[in-house]
């Protein structure tokens, strides 16, 4: 994230201030694999410089996209990524803030009304969401018969606790465990990362922090991977919930730190001698975020998953159009098959003149020829 790095580093205490809003704003956007357009940008761009203000940023991107045809699910993912942006901004530039229930549920219905239809509405359905950081197992998230009293369990719980006395590692600990179970609790049917995440920087300010870095702008996809792992067991298989990662990403956060936050570290699968020869998860940002608007293969509204053989296909397209140089191993890793699938789909595209190899196999590089 650089697009608003000279107004964080070097403009008027307004403008950073503007700078770090809108980073975090559009950072924010990874968790669900969406990017903005560059329209956003530059009217973002005015907002910072003063030119216009928050409330005229809305409206221009209201009317830009009642101007223009949105008719793929492409342009409705941009759209949204643009929409939601500008009213994460809106609300962090905001100095009120209710610990409460309804706050969050105000932060959804905020941010993505007449996006979905169910915006700032608890889900009354259960839900599944099958996660790459599980090999497609889900979290256990909370029945829909009991998210209204469960949430006002946490938030009551969390307002009786008194950090007085605490060490700065000791407040993290414990405000980690707070928002790893907030988010487990899954109140709504989607948009839920995003809200917690605004929920939790708000919340930090209350508690006199300064959310001011950019770990949430540059990490998203981490944070949303160490939320999953905060909530997830397998004992059977040796998988235990841990909150070690989304404790890593708060200490960067609050403390400066400079901890490492590599998705693939997260991955259940990870060893020291099994994955670390994938590429930089960090340079894909999402190892689902694909063509023809597949984010993720295991993203399951509707709790399917596109395993098909055309997803397959695109995801590896799209990962060699990211990251020519990489390797079989770290192909296999990002598509979730084994090594002989993975160089055998490889070598079936090189049959079908989709891709071809330029160079030696040791330092050449992939090259796609026709989608």
């Amino acid at each position: 994230m650089t697009d608003f790095e000279e107004y964080i580093r070097q403009g008027e205490p307004q403008e950073r201030e503007k700078g770090i809003a809108w980073q975090t704003a559009i950072g924010l956007q990874d968790v669900d694999g969406l990017k903005p357009s560059d329209y956003l940008i530059s009217t973002a761009r005015a907002h910072i410089e003063g030119d216009i203000t928050i409330e005229q940023v809305k409206s221009l991107v209201d009317s830009y996209y009642k101007s223009k045809p949105v008719t793929s699910n492409s342009d409705k993912r941009v759209e949204e990524a643009d929409k939601v942006s500008a009213r994460i901004t809106e609300i962090l530039s905001e100095k009120s803030f209710n610990f409460s229930p309804i706050e969050i549920i105000s932060i959804h219905k905020r941010l993505f009304d007449n996006i979905y239809e169910f915006a700032g509405q608890i889900r009354d359905y259960n839900i599944t969401k099958k996660e790459w950081v599980l090999n497609g197992e889900t979290v256990i998230y909370s029945n829909a018969s009991n998210l209204k009293e469960t949430l006002e369990y946490d938030i009551s719980q969390e307002k009786q606790f008194s950090y007085k006395g605490l060490t700065m590692t000791e407040i993290i600990k414990h405000f980690t465990k707070f928002i790893a179970d907030l988010w487990q609790i899954h109140p709504f049917g989607e948009g839920n990362t995003r809200t917690t995440a605004i929920f939790a920087i708000k919340y930090l300010g209350v508690l006199g922090f300064d959310v001011s870095n950019d770990t949430f702008a540059t990490h998203a996809w981490y944070f949303r991977n160490a939320l999953v792992r905060a909530n997830y067991s397998n004992i059977r298989n040796g998988v235990f919930e841990t909150k070690e990662f989304l404790e890593l990403f708060f200490r960067n956060l609050l403390m400066d730190e400079t901890n490492q936050l590599k998705n693939r570290y997260l991955h259940i699968g990870y060893t020291n001698n099994s994955l670390n020869q994938e590429p930089n998860v960090n340079e894909i940002v999402n190892p689902y975020d694909t063509v023809n608007d597949i984010v993720n293969p295991y993203d399951t509204v509707n709790d399917t998953v596109n395993d098909t053989v055309n997803d397959t296909v695109n995801l590896i397209l799209k990962t060699i159009q990211k990251n020519p140089q990489i390797t079989i191993d770290g192909l296999a890793f990002i598509i979730n098959k084994s090594r002989s699938t993975a160089l055998r789909k490889i070598k079936q595209l090189q049959v079908d003149g989709v891709i071809r190899r330029v160079g030696s196999d040791k330092s050449g590089r992939w090259e796609v020829i026709k989608s």
